[in-house]
């Protein structure tokens, strides 16, 4: 049995002749940058979310610049995050000229620990940045509570959970901003690269739709320093066929999710864990495993595609050798690193490739 790590082409499939339609549509009114396209589907996220602001942008880290540069964090100024993450989290928070403060994870959860905040907290403290990992938000209200005692503002990561749920209330529209991105393989994934921010104050989205388009609130004049980082009109028409079937595509991950959790009870290896008040959209299924290469090498040969999210904490990383950390420092973070495991997931995950992934693990265990 071949099984595709991430079922893009299913997908496709299903909706090809609503996507082609749109696409062909935007080429033929020659509006490739911003236009009719791009509104209607800000619009449906802010919708989507709740939130009064849904301003989409070129990528997920670009997302994540855009929120830092709303909050005018700069060089003398300090970014609490997770080194457990995708390098972007981090990389913005350095290309802004702030320095990168990072906490602990939970071992069950893999998400920033909020009990470890405080005492990383100083008068540089400018925000915090929790990563919503694997669809699965952070302990936003312990973590937003936090920031207000301290007067800082928090940006929610969460372009691995657009579509979670935490407390009944979307994930991206969490905290002061919320970013998500729209790469691919993610919950809601367009043809190329694409992303999203939210906030509900209306000050910070003014200012966060002028920075995208080069810091010009009118043509030719700059209010700010910019950057260009508009989606374009191709990516958002493939988001507003996809925005029709999300609801529903939601609900299979979680399902599909929650029945993986199950199989694997009895399995040798350790399943996620969703905390009983929000759901994960499972934008990576990740198991940890004492021994990762042996059974990622069992699955291949079977048929069965593994990938590792993430191999290497952050501070562990090259590019971050100057904020002076080293092994040990983070060591959950480290520990889940070494163990971590991801196993092929899409809403289009049928339960016979399913029950032969779990199978595959049971007799390798």
């Amino acid at each position: 049995m071949k099984i595709p790590f991430i079922d893009l082409k299913a997908q496709y499939e299903l909706h090809k002749e609503e996507i082609n339609k749109e696409v062909i549509g935007v080429f033929e009114s020659t509006q490739f940058i911003l236009g009719p396209q791009v509104s209607k589907l800000e619009e449906s996220l802010a919708k989507f979310t709740g939130s009064n602001h849904a301003i989409v942008c070129s990528s997920g880290t670009d997302s994540l610049l855009l929120a830092l540069m709303a909050l005018d964090i700069k060089a003398g100024d300090e970014v609490i995050t997770t080194p457990f993450t995708f390098i972007a989290t981090a990389e913005v928070i350095a290309l802004s000229g702030a320095t990168t403060v990072f906490v602990d994870i939970d071992e069950k959860t893999y998400n920033i620990d909020p009990s470890l905040l405080e005492e990383k907290i100083t008068s540089k403290t400018k925000a915090i940045i929790p990563v919503s990992l694997y669809g699965q938000t952070s302990d936003m209200d312990e973590i937003n509570l936090v920031a207000k005692k301290h007067n800082i503002a928090v940006i929610e990561d969460g372009c691995q959970s657009f579509g979670a749920t935490y407390k009944g209330q979307k994930s991206c529209n969490l905290s002061t901003i919320g970013c998500t991105s729209f790469f691919p393989s993610k919950p809601l994934g367009c043809y190329g690269d694409g992303g999203a921010v939210f906030t509900n104050d209306d000050k910070l989205a003014k200012k966060i739709r002028t920075l995208s388009n080069h810091g010009q609130e009118e043509r030719y004049k700059h209010k700010y320093i910019g950057i260009n980082g508009r989606l374009d009109a191709v990516q958002a028409a493939v988001l507003n066929v996809k925005m029709k079937y999300f609801a529903d595509e939601v609900q299979k991950r979680e399902e599909i999710g929650a029945r993986y959790n199950e199989l694997l009870k009895v399995s040798g290896v350790i399943p996620p864990h969703v905390k009983e008040d929000r759901t994960s959209v499972f934008a990576q299924y990740s198991i940890r495993c004492k021994n990762r290469e042996d059974l990622s090498s069992k699955l291949n040969q079977a048929g069965i595609p593994t990938a590792v999210h993430y191999p290497i904490s952050l501070h562990q990383q090259e590019a971050f050798a100057d904020l002076g950390y080293k092994t040990g420092d983070f060591p959950i973070s480290e520990k889940v690193s070494s163990e971590i495991m991801s196993l092929p997931m899409s809403p289009f995950l049928t339960l016979e490739q399913q029950d032969f992934i779990v199978k595959t693990i049971k007799e390798f265990a």
